[in-house]
């Protein structure tokens, strides 16, 4: 008898726990078509920036404001903002064309860092049809003015002045680099975060050495990056009221299956899918049936938190002890 693979993540029931993150993957309506019948879950959609945002709204108001000074006439020259087929209003609508496709949940991106006028854009994902907003915090405190406290307080307020738009669920993706991690994860909960998608992955500049120039490239996540949100997970599994949601480096069913086993609600995947195609959705899932199977468990809820922080045989893995322990055990090459 299969195992019952159903989970609970943002207070929605998903048929199983495999979601796919915000990439590009997701912006095509035959590509989500695709990964719904391979067993997706949900699917986050790419990102709707600040940037784009905020650049559409001043580029249609310098628009509309030539030759208004001239005649009173001018103001019906261009169409009011809300019928002008804008980035962020196309992008509104490839939600409403997204949940007509599939029947899976559609969970609207928004990545930014300050509060601002564009946050509206949360409540008209939901007026859109979103099931959710993902709001992925992308935010490098380069100011040498900045504390750490008011970089926490800049994102405490975001997430606050995003949720008090929504009565849909809010889910969080974050970097790791806070000094206190564990309780700034309990504060953006009491903010509002109903989710918590740990981590977001930070992308470096490099310098082109033949043109000295600064450049950036999209590099795939590789397996070893699970290590840091599986530990992180553990810790926060059951101490702090939202759900959780690995990404980054979920890459075959074991990954997802060590993501289950420390706490998480659902595990994101993206980069194996560029790599191996939609079908590798379902692909992870007969894996985790198989290893559900051999570990004598019968549905994902039994699974998930076993191997937690409160439940796991030696809590000090998640913690420095499990650091002393690798250096002392590690065999390195003859000297």
């Amino acid at each position: 008898m299969a195992a019952d693979l159903r989970t609970r993540y943002l207070g929605m029931t998903l048929r199983n726990p495999l979601v796919i993150s915000a990439c590009p993957l997701t912006q095509k309506l035959q590509t989500l078509r695709e990964l719904e019948e391979a067993g997706a879950a949900a699917a986050v959609l790419p990102s709707l920036f600040e940037e784009q945002i905020e650049h559409d709204d001043v580029e249609m108001s310098d628009v509309q404001d030539i030759g208004t000074e001239r005649f009173a006439e001018s103001l019906t020259y261009f169409p009011e903002p809300t019928d002008y087929r804008t980035g962020p209003e196309a992008y509104l609508e490839y939600i409403g064309e997204a949940k007509r496709a599939v029947s899976i949940p559609i969970i609207g991106s928004l990545n930014g860092s300050t509060p601002g006028g564009w946050i509206r854009y949360a409540r008209l994902m939901q007026e859109a049809g979103a099931d959710a907003v993902e709001l992925n915090i992308y935010l490098v405190a380069a100011d040498l003015e900045l504390t750490g406290y008011d970089v926490e307080e800049q994102y405490l307020d975001l997430v606050s002045a995003v949720k008090e738009s929504l009565s849909i669920p809010l889910a969080v993706k974050i970097g790791p680099y806070f000094s206190a991690f564990a309780n700034m994860a309990g504060r953006l909960a009491e903010a509002g975060a109903d989710g918590l998608v740990l981590f977001n992955r930070y992308f470096q500049p490099d310098i082109d050495l033949d043109e000295l120039e600064m450049t950036s490239k999209l590099l795939l996540s590789r397996p070893f990056e699970l290590l840091l949100p599986l530990r992180w997970v553990a810790i926060l599994r059951n101490r702090v009221p939202a759900s959780l949601a690995v990404t980054s480096g979920i890459h075959d069913a074991d990954g997802l299956l060590k993501a289950l086993l420390v706490g998480a609600d659902v595990g994101m995947v993206a980069s194996t899918l560029y790599k191996n195609g939609t079908g590798e959705v379902t692909k992870i899932l007969a894996g985790l049936q198989q290893r559900l199977k051999e570990k004598e468990y019968d549905s994902v809820e039994q699974l998930k938190g076993s191997m937690s922080r409160e439940n796991c045989p030696d809590p000090s893995a998640y913690a420095r002890g499990n650091y002393m322990k690798a250096l002392a055990t590690h065999v390195g090459p003859a000297i």
